[in-house]
Parts: structure tokens; sequence; C-alpha cells
């Protein structure tokens, strides 16, 4: 799907009584409509910001002092209908417990789609463990906390430094063309489900980064059900005074030259574990294969 960029600002709003997450989160279905939610506003976000889609694509919703831009269905914008069921086949496949990860990549050659500018990951995980708040990408941290302000505290942290972040990146290429990819646990999902608007992946690939790659942690955020972990690979030109402490607690040498979160996952109890260095900067990994044993292959869906 190509788009031309364009430019929007966002506004700083007086608080309001509206709220875009719950208020409490005491069940699974509260946490399952916090993650929606939260991933929903992430790509609205992303859109909004990098001036993917105009403004009649775009609701007006309120966050503390953040006026958010939600998409919504604009039948003049049929690029906006395509990731708004983009987000709704993601929403099939959280409520089944399969997805794994969605990235989201913006490429400038339609000829040439594994040569790709942006990549954004929302990582998931599934558990009925007591409430953590952990960011990769902050000093502050929530250790076992189980406050439904807490989390929701969380997401609201998520959410203004995905948008710093936004709004710090220099601008992209004229034209762009945005893709999805969906990454699942293979231990739980049937081989032959595929969410709405989306298809089997035809072939693996690996992604080659135009430009110098910088990977910045933006955080994550788990509810005691859900997990939602958020990275962005953007070209260094772009993010030239950005101040990377933000996003990275770590040294800056572990923000360049990352490959795609792409380990599986699929054990509770096993450690995550980042993305080896040795990864050569140029080559993101984006296959069924992953970082997986040649007979252990992950399915893979794209839109």
């Amino acid at each position: 799907m190509a788009t031309a960029q364009l430019s929007h600002a966002i506004r700083i709003h007086k608080a309001s009584k509206e709220t875009v997450f719950p208020s409490e989160i005491t069940s699974e279905r509260e946490s399952l409509i916090l993650v929606k939610k939260l991933f929903a506003t992430s790509i609205s976000c992303i859109t909004y910001l990098r001036g993917l889609f105009p403004e009649s694509s775009y609701g007006e919703r309120h966050l503390d002092d953040l006026n958010l831009k939600i998409l919504r269905e604009d039948k003049k914008c049929p690029g906006s209908l395509h990731i708004i069921k983009w987000i709704q086949g993601c929403f099939d496949a959280l409520e089944k417990k399969y997805l794994h990860m969605a990235i989201l990549t913006l490429y400038t050659n339609p000829e040439e789609p594994e040569k790709v500018t942006e990549i954004y990951q929302f990582k998931f995980k599934y558990t009925k463990e007591g409430a953590t708040m952990d960011f990769d990408s902050s000093s502050t941290s929530f250790e076992s906390g189980t406050k439904s302000e807490d989390i929701k505290k969380a997401s609201i942290v998520l959410v203004r430094k995905l948008y710093t972040l936004m709004q710090n990146l220099g601008p992209l290429p004229n034209e762009v063309v945005l893709t999805m990819q969906l990454h699942y646990y293979n231990a739980v999902t049937p081989h032959d489900y595929q969410p709405p608007g989306f298809r089997e992946a035809v072939s693996s690939r690996f992604l080659l980064f135009e430009g110098e790659p910088v990977t910045l942690r933006v955080g994550l955020v788990s509810s005691g059900f859900h997990g939602m972990k958020v990275k962005v690979t953007a070209d260094a030109v772009r993010a030239p005074d950005l101040d990377h402490s933000l996003f990275q607690e770590n040294s800056i040498t572990e923000i360049a030259h990352q490959g795609l979160d792409c380990e599986e996952e699929e054990e509770e109890e096993e450690e995550e574990e980042e993305p080896s260095n040795q990864i050569q900067r140029m080559n993101f990994l984006c296959s069924q294969q992953s970082s997986e044993s040649p007979g252990k292959k992950r399915k893979v869906s794209e839109q």
C-alpha cells in the first residue's frame, strides 16, 4: 500500500474526563481491551505523526494532556481502510492468543519490498501471572504491581514515549509503501489459520535496511494477562538529535545493528533474550525460519 507523506502537528489538550484505556484491569477480558486499544493507538500515532494519511482519516480522543488521533474509516482514503483491516485482523489473532508479533514496515520502492526504511515491532505475550511492569528504555518500573492505575500509568508512559519519538524523527521520503507481517506462536496456532485481511506468507526473505539502522526500545506494558512490547528501527539520519537515553537503558552500542526480535518464546518459563549483535546490520531476519532451527519454521502471515 503506497502513500504520500503529509505533515501533521500534535496539539496539547486540556485534561478531559474521556478515557482511552479501561479504568479497571481485573480480568482477562479487560486486559484484552487494554492491549487492543494500546495497539490501535500506537498504530494510529505512527501513521498520523509520520504523515501517512490525511486529517479526515482520524478521530480525536484525549489522554491526559495529549490530543490523540485515532484511525477511523475514511472512504476517501483507501489506505487508511487497509490499515484498519490489518488492525482488526490482529485483534482476531490476539483474541485467540495466537499472535506473537506484528511487524509494520515502510519501504520506498514497490519493486524492492525487502529494502525497508523503517520497522515497527509489536510483540505480544499471554500470561496469568501477577501483573508486573517493566520498561526496557526507562528507569521507571513497576515491580509486581497489581493496581489498575499502575497499568494505566504504564500504558500512558508508552504512548507518550512513542509520540515523543515520532515527533523527533526526521521526515520520510515523499512516497512510501506500508506492509504488515504477523508471526504466531506455533504451538497453539492452527496450520491453516489466517486472520481477516491476511494470507499465508508467500516466501521468507531477509529485510535489507536502507541507511544506518538505529533500533529504539519504546517500552513494555504487562497487565498480568497480556504483555505488549514496542520497538522502532529507523534510519540514524532521521534521528541525529534524538536523546537515545529516553528509549534505551543500556549503552548506546546496544541500540544499533540489532535484528528483528523473532525468538520463539513459547514456554512461559523461558527467559527472553535479545537478538545477538552478530546479526549483520544490513540484514534484518524476517522470515518463517527467523532465529529458529531449520526444522522448526514459524507460521507467518502477510496482508
